[in-house]
């Protein structure tokens, strides 16, 4: 199981539309994130900065591929660009990962 996380700003004075966007999160972008094999994911937030980490089925590069080559994805994240500062890898087409530096299990 390979995990992936990254992070992002919220743009000023958007934090409760931010978290409603994502209390009424699509049904299509859920299907396509597990198609994608991404389970355990989960968004966190201290004040405008947010931080998300998800667990990968089937590897970080299947996922990244997956989201990339989704017209989904693409819908959501320009749905997301007026609440959201969010560089993509322009290679990937997905946030760019951060370094793990420590885990506990």
């Amino acid at each position: 199981m390979e995990r992936f996380a990254w992070k992002g700003r919220i743009k000023e004075g958007m934090q409760a539309e931010y978290k409603r966007r994502h209390d009424e999160i699509w049904p299509e972008m859920k299907e396509l994130l597990k198609s994608a094999g991404i389970g355990n994911y989960s968004i966190w937030s201290d004040g405008r900065d947010v931080f998300g980490y998800y667990e990968c089925e089937k590897g970080i590069a299947f996922a990244e591929k997956t989201q990339a080559q989704s017209p989904i994805v693409d819908k959501w994240n320009d749905y997301m660009q007026d609440v959201l500062e969010l560089v993509m890898d322009p290679e990937t087409g997905a946030q760019p990962k951060m370094t793990q530096v420590f885990m506990l299990e």
